[in-house]
């Protein structure tokens, strides 16, 4: 008898432990989502006006004046859109804890994910590397000196996007992780 509560009792643990790996994987999930969406929402929202000689004669600088900066507002609200629409995905895992093929989705998509939203932020650290230092041998001037405040907005999107990549890692490797644990 004693070695069937033994079995009952580790089962009862994995239960336990995939029912943990489900939650922490909503968490990070609502975590992603709030640093894509903020990403792309202070990026598409990020403009300066500076005077010039007159002040009818302005300046401006908007995110939508390179295409790189698209990309980046685009990949952010794509991968916010998934990851708003895995959730569902996410609370069932939560619910049954024994799901394999579901699991196999998710780990997919979240690879995919993860490698748009590299791909954008990558590509926008660069711009916004160049508008910071320039590149004196292209003769392409920082332009960080006159529109400060653009810079440190766009600046600031990068951080929420990289976090976010770091969370989707987390969530590749949980996902791997419960379905070893499954298969196990």
């Amino acid at each position: 008898m004693k070695g069937v509560e033994g079995v009952v009792e580790v089962s009862k643990s994995r239960k336990v432990m995939k029912r943990g790996l489900s939650i922490m994987d909503l968490i990070l999930r609502i975590i992603a989502i709030a640093a894509t969406f903020g990403s792309a929402v202070a990026m598409a929202t990020s403009h300066e006006r500076l005077p010039f000689l007159t002040q009818f004669v302005h300046f401006r600088v908007e995110f939508d004046d390179l295409p790189t900066f698209m990309f980046f507002v685009v990949g952010n609200s794509i991968v916010c859109g998934y990851l708003v629409l895995s959730i569902v995905l996410s609370i069932f895992h939560i619910a049954r804890t024994t799901a394999v093929k579901s699991r196999i989705l998710l780990l997919f998509l979240d690879a995919v994910a993860m490698g748009l939203l590299v791909s954008a932020a990558a590509a926008a650290a660069a711009i916004v590397d160049i508008a910071h230092h320039g590149n004196p041998n292209a003769n392409w001037f920082p332009i960080c000196q006159q529109y400060s405040g653009f810079c440190r907005r766009i600046s600031g999107t990068l951080i929420g996007s990289f976090i976010a990549v770091v969370v989707l890692i987390i969530l590749i490797l949980i996902s791997a992780l419960s379905i070893s644990r499954i298969q196990a």
